[in-house]
């Protein structure tokens, strides 16, 4: 029998839903088992989500597998509080806090999402839940060179650029930091 898929924690903005994915849905997503998670989260999973996020999903299964505390941290998509609730995309922390207290956040939308403000809205949100949180000190977003709209919103939330780094699979990166807590 599969595990049960329990009630995610969810991180809230005006237009968005932030709900926490759970191992078990991380599994069931990558298994093909859209309706369980959908039905869970209350959202509408689209192909080009699944096909978008198949290895990233995966992979923060594996990650959950080995620290299920982590999963407050982990995937979380990006849910349009709107008419079939679609999932426009997704953010996530790399990993809890490190030593230093700092937290890495990734995000993306599917492209007819874009340039409508649901990018700012979802890491603002996020990045004010992490800030709550006990022992969070510093953010970090890693961006690629060629990314002008998110080291646009990266400026807009306070983060500068820090230094680069040699990503194995995405190459050059920007590396931006600023201080927690941020307002949501």
């Amino acid at each position: 029998m599969a595990e049960p898929l329990t009630e995610p924690e969810t991180v809230n903005s005006a237009r968005l839903d932030l709900p926490s994915l759970s191992g078990a849905q991380l599994e069931a997503l990558v298994a093909g088992d859209v309706a369980r998670v959908a039905e869970a989260t209350n959202a509408t999973y689209s192909a080009e989500w699944l096909a978008e996020n198949a290895r990233h999903l995966g992979y923060r299964a594996r990650q959950l597998h080995e620290n299920p505390a982590a999963q407050a941290w982990l995937v979380r998509p990006i849910v349009l509080r709107d008419d079939g609730r679609p999932v426009i995309g997704t953010i996530n922390f790399h990993a809890p806090p490190n030593e230093r207290g700092m937290v890495e956040i990734g995000y993306s939308l599917l492209p007819d999402y874009r340039g409508r403000g649901y990018a700012i809205e979802a890491v603002r949100a996020l990045l004010g839940w992490a800030g709550r949180q006990r022992g969070v000190t510093v953010f970090r977003a890693s961006v690629s060179p060629d990314n002008e709209r998110s080291q646009h919103l990266l400026a807009k939330l306070g983060f500068v650029q820090v230094g680069e780094q040699m990503d194995e699979e995405d190459g050059l990166e920007l590396v931006f930091e600023r201080p927690a807590p941020i307002e949501a």
